[in-house]
């Protein structure tokens, strides 16, 4: 069966590369992207031939992929060259928390690894039933502003929403959490995020670090619950907006933490 096993992988965004490093398989990955930071050695380890929007073509052909993980319709017309030129590209466009376990599992059977891929995803899912139980005992939730880009204002993707509401908090704007591209979760008007009177705001930023004085400086911000109370944090693109295990992980764990530090102090 190894045989048929992709040998030579390389991976345009980093949750693939996460997974295959914790499921032992690294060996197999020979290109990475460039914003990849978990883990960390793989940027020491790994030649990096991608961004999220462009790729170098030339280079990961030089690399005779024999097997190439893509994430989302925004890296359709990377895939296309690369299919063109006849290498095999697989494509995942998880946009959920179940989408999510879904992309893991696909990926471990794909390195044969199905077995070790089971144990870990029932695992996590295991730690997000703990989180789930424990947030179930809040008195309050609070109303939770999660911020991906500061002008336009985007608001938080599927499954950063889904990992708010497993955390213990109410995503503000959950009905543009359903649309799956970011120019359509756009908040034109600030005064909507004000009138949603959000008690947290939490920013993760794209390849920008967050700035909250910024935040609680915006105009007309200043009666804003979570301005007020000096709830603004930070978390992490790579720990949350990384459709992978991250975001499973890390991610969902720093969200539980600012929650229930808030709902002890303020329900």
């Amino acid at each position: 069966m190894r045989d048929f096993l992709p040998q030579r992988i390389v991976c345009l965004t980093e949750e693939t590369t996460e997974w295959l490093y914790l499921l032992g398989q690294e060996h197999r990955i020979v290109g990475i992207s460039g914003y990849t930071v978990r883990p960390r050695r793989a940027r020491e380890e790994k030649p990096k031939v991608s961004a999220f929007l462009s790729a170098k073509i030339d280079k990961i052909l030089a690399l005779k992929p024999d097997c190439v993980f893509g994430f989302s319709d925004l890296q359709a017309d990377i895939a296309a060259l690369l299919v063109r030129a006849g290498v095999q590209v697989t494509v995942f466009n998880q946009r959920s928390v179940d989408e999510i376990f879904s992309m893991l599992y696909q990926v471990a059977a794909m390195v044969g690894q199905t077995e070790q891929g089971l144990q870990r995803l029932n695992a996590m899912r295991g730690e997000l039933d703990v989180i789930r139980q424990q947030a179930a005992g809040f008195k309050r939730r609070p109303r939770v502003y999660f911020e991906e880009w500061e002008e336009p204002h985007i608001s938080a993707i599927r499954w950063v929403s889904e990992l708010v509401g497993i955390a213990g908090g109410d995503d503000v704007f959950p009905e543009l959490a359903v649309k799956p591209m970011g120019k359509d979760r756009i908040i034109a008007d600030s005064q909507s995020i004000i009138d949603r009177a959000p008690d947290i705001v939490i920013g993760s930023w794209c390849g920008k670090k967050f700035r909250p004085e910024k935040v609680a400086a915006r105009c007309g911000w200043q009666g804003v619950p979570a301005v007020q109370s000096g709830q603004i944090f930070e978390i992490k693109s790579a720990d949350i907006l990384q459709p992978g295990p991250a975001a499973l992980t890390d991610g969902v764990a720093q969200l539980h933490q600012i929650f229930s530090q808030w709902e002890a102090q303020y329900a």
